[in-house]
């Protein structure tokens, strides 16, 4: 029900951010996803991809800091107010979403998201019959 996200920590300076999309672009990892949270001094670069076993053993060959994160990524309809439906059912079950990010393929949405309560998470997502996406679909989106 999860899929697995690299959340790569960066120093916020110049040329940081080109070293990982080097390494990735000459392993030819496609990068599906992705979002840069940061602070004055180092960032976390989070990326969904096509290959996240073999994107993880590339960067770590590299030197990159990278780890594993489990996040859900629900597939919804692209229409105003349709990330709002999906947190609000989440929100009610009493579940905090540590962060959010989003994108679009083929006239759906897909809302990538992290908890720290991954369990009553799935039941939620169960419970109401929400449209997850597994992680062999996400390796076959592009």
């Amino acid at each position: 029900m999860t899929i697995q996200q690299l959340s790569i920590f960066m120093e916020n300076r110049s040329g940081t951010l080109i070293i990982v999309l080097d390494v990735l672009k000459k392993a030819k990892i496609q990068i599906l996803a992705s979002t840069i949270a940061d602070t004055a001094e180092y960032g976390i670069y989070r990326i969904i991809c096509d290959q996240p076993q073999r994107a993880f053993a590339e960067l770590q060959a590299a030197g990159v800091a990278v780890a594993f994160s489990d996040v859900f990524a629900l597939e919804l309809d692209n229409v105003p107010g349709g990330a709002a439906d999906v947190v609000r059912t989440i929100s009610k079950a009493g579940i905090s979403i540590a962060y959010l990010y989003s994108f679009t393929h083929k006239g759906k949405g897909i809302l990538v998201f992290r908890t720290d309560n991954m369990d009553e998470a799935k039941a939620v997502i169960s419970e109401n019959k929400l449209k997850f996406i597994t992680e062999e679909e996400i390796s076959h989106l592009f």
